[in-house]
Parts: C-alpha cells; structure tokens; sequence
C-alpha cells in the first residue's frame, strides 16, 4: 500500500518543538510520515524535527511557496536570482528534516497575477531557475514535486497539462510534479485524464476535500481519483492536506475565513477514508 501522509499545516505554518506531541499521536494513527511547510525557521528547528520524527518512525515531506520578491517568472534577473536562493535554502531546511521531497507551488509566486494568460518565456523563465535548483537538490537526493493550483491562487499552472508543459521545460530528473485533488476538482474535466497526463512525472500526491475539511465528507469524486491512481499504478505518497484557523496568520494568508473540520477529526478519519478507498481501487 502507499504510504500515508499528513500535512500539519492542519495546526500550524511553524515548526517547533510544540509540535511534537502531534507527530506522536500521528504515529499512533498509523501514519508513515508528515509534511511541514519551510518557513523561516532556524536550522536547528529543522535538525531537532528531523532527528525527532526519525526516532519515532516517521518519514518527512516538504512544502514551500514563494513571494512577489522571490518570482522565478519575474523579469528582473534579481528577483529570479533571490527565487534560487530561496529554493536553495529550502533544500537545506528540507535535508534537515530528512525531507526527500519538496512540493509546491514554487514554479511562481503565490497569489501574484500579471492579468494576462501564462506566456512560454514564462514557463522558460521558471525552467531555468528549477533546474539550476534541482541541481543542487540532487546532491541531497531531493526531488521537486511541483503543484498545479486553482485559477484563483495562481496563473502559470492550473492543469495538469499545464504542469507537465512546465516539468518538461525545467528538463531535469530531480523536477517533477505533484497532484492535488483539492485543486483538480476545481480545473480538470476528469481525474483520470488528468492523472494519465502527469504520470510520467508524478511524484506526490494530496488528498484534499472540496472544502479543505475530512476527506471523503465533501464532494470530491474520490472513487474516481483512486481508480485512476491506480490506473497509473501510482506509487508515491498520498499526503492529506487540509487547513483550519488554528495559526490566524496562515490562514488569513490562504483565505481560511472559518473552521471546516477539527483537526483530529482530518487525521483520525482521513487515515481510515485513504486505507478503504486504497484497498477497494487496489492502489
């Protein structure tokens, strides 16, 4: 069976020792690993959660985003430098956690819109400031799981062709790409299509509802999403990502305006949700 996730973006952006008794109670769901956001956190942060999920048996994945002044399609040349120093610095937070993958949306900014459709100098742009980043990835073994959003938080990539167009463009074995139920629900006419158009590249996965709450209480077509995982004879991780206002800040920053579900009630039910709809598709 995949491996199970949990992004605890579900509590909190920050990584700090407050969060181990949340890895504990993870492992004891049955949990394989947890994904943190890189934030600006200081290395020894990241040490103390690597070494700390290790010794409780817990694998580690990343996720990070970047900002206006971090623009890999920007056209100032200093503002894609600083979008490859950021990655690069993300890569050494991600090696600390023993993180082999890094996923995201970090091909753009996050939420930063030009007005206009996505132009190929665009996805050259970003290309270029990838694969230098991979190479550096590579020598800590990371890949780059890159992610496909909704129309209303990015421009570059929203689907799935999209996304391959832009994998293909960075032209690097460390560069990959990352599906999001919670996003293709909104962008893509069928999973299935969508899902044989990443799988060359595919990567990671998350399992998000509609709403962002328990996955498998919404409206995702969940049967269809894990048949075609299947189809593809996916692999990777299958990571929940779900949010709540438990860190004000974060979620004012995503425009998470009310609670969808607790946050244990995500875990605990969204664990038994993935391990059945696994077992029925035969993922």
């Amino acid at each position: 069976m995949n491996k199970i996730g949990f992004n605890v973006l579900a509590w909190t952006a920050a990584v700090s020792d407050d969060l181990f008794p949340v890895i504990d109670r993870l492992k004891s769901i049955g949990y394989d690993g947890a994904e943190f956001y890189l934030g600006p956190q200081d290395a020894a942060v990241y040490r103390r959660m690597g070494d700390y999920t290790k010794n409780v048996g817990l694998e580690t994945t990343a996720v990070m985003t970047l900002g206006k002044d971090e623009n890999p399609v920007s056209e100032s040349v200093e503002v894609r430098r600083k979008a490859l120093d950021k990655i690069k610095w993300a890569v050494d937070r991600a090696h600390d956690l023993n993180a082999r993958i890094i996923c995201g949306p970090f091909h753009s900014a996050h939420t930063v819109f030009v007005n206009r459709p996505a132009l190929d100098q665009e996805y050259a742009l970003a290309g270029e400031v990838l694969n230098a980043a991979a190479d550096y990835a590579a020598q800590a073994n990371i890949v780059f799981a890159l992610e496909a959003l909704n129309r209303f938080e990015c421009y570059l990539c929203n689907t799935m062709e999209q996304l391959y167009k832009l994998v293909k463009a960075a032209d690097h074995p460390n560069v990959r790409a990352m599906f999001d139920t919670h996003h293709s629900n909104i962008e893509e006419k069928k999973y299935s299509t969508a899902l044989q158009t990443i799988a060359p590249v595919l990567a990671h996965v998350h399992i998000s509802e509609n709403d962002r709450g328990t996955p498998g209480d919404g409206q995702v077509l969940w049967d269809d999403a894990f048949s075609s995982l299947a189809a593809i004879n996916y692999k990777g991780w299958l990571t929940i990502e779900a949010f709540s206002r438990n860190d004000p800040d974060f979620a004012n920053a995503i425009g998470v305006w009310r609670e969808f579900s607790d946050p244990w009630d995500i875990a605990e039910n969204g664990y038994r949700f993935i391990r059945e709809m696994s077992l029925k598709h035969g993922l």
